[in-house]
């Protein structure tokens, strides 16, 4: 299957094979990207954003995130 390059929620969640409401818990949580509002309204998200989401290529970690990281390790 070809996947869009903006998606709605609802494909959004299928590309990463998860149900809606994990796939919003996980925007809500900042460990998937938010969506863009287009000109009709609807949110879409980016295909290349969740990718990089996905695969860690997103920005670097804040600079609070890296001293809670080195204080107590990358699994909080």
């Amino acid at each position: 299957m070809s996947w869009p390059a903006a998606m709605l929620r609802k494909t959004a969640a299928a590309y990463v094979d998860m149900s809606e409401a994990a796939f919003l818990r996980d925007v809500a949580a900042g460990r998937l990207p938010s969506p863009q509002r287009w000109g009709d309204g609807k949110e879409r998200w980016l295909k290349d954003a969740i990718d990089r989401a996905i695969t860690g290529e997103n920005d670097p970690l804040p600079a609070h995130r890296v001293r809670f990281n080195q204080h107590y390790g990358n699994a909080a």
